[in-house]
C-alpha cells in the first residue's frame, strides 16, 4: 500500500491519534493547543478526507460521535516525508544534512546513533 500524502493540519491530527489512540472528532480537536485551535467543522472534514486517504478509520460510534484511530503508523509517514523531502534534492541527502549541521540540529550523537545504525546495516549486507 503507497502511503498517501498528507498536508500539515492532516499530520497534526494524525499525530493527535498517535498519541491519545482511537478518538472522536472532539477529542481530537481538543488535543490542538487553545490558541490558534481549528474549527470542530475544519478538523471534521480534515478527518473524513483522511478516512479517504486510508490514512485512519471508523472504528465504532457512540451516540452520535465517530471514533477514528489510525491505519497508518507514525514511521510510515516519517519516512514519507522524508522521502519526499529528499526528492526535492534529487534524491541527495548532502543539503539536508549540511542545513541540519550548520542550524545545529544535528548533534555529535546523533551523529555517533548514525555511525551505530550504518554499521548494523552492513553487517546485514555482509551476512546475505
Amino acid at each position: 500500500m503507497t502511503l498517501p500524502k498528507l498536508t500539515k493540519l492532516e499530520l497534526r491530527i494524525m499525530e493527535a491519534l498517535w498519541n491519545r489512540g482511537a478518538s472522536s472528532i472532539r477529542e481530537i480537536q481538543e488535543a490542538f493547543p487553545t490558541r490558534g485551535r481549528p474549527a470542530y467543522t475544519t478538523i471534521q472534514t480534515t478527518v473524513y478526507r483522511l478516512e479517504g486517504k486510508r490514512a485512519l478509520r471508523r472504528v465504532k460510534k457512540i451516540s452520535n460521535a465517530h471514533i477514528f484511530e489510525a491505519v497508518i503508523d507514525r514511521g510510515a509517514a516519517q519516512r514519507r516525508l522524508i522521502d519526499d523531502l529528499l526528492a526535492l534534492f534529487g534524491g541527495r541527502t548532502q543539503p539536508v544534512m549540511a542545513h541540519l549541521i550548520e542550524s545545529g540540529r544535528l548533534t555529535l550523537d546523533d551523529v555517533h546513533e548514525a555511525e551505530k545504525t550504518l554499521q548494523q546495516l552492513a553487517k546485514k549486507e555482509n551476512s546475505r
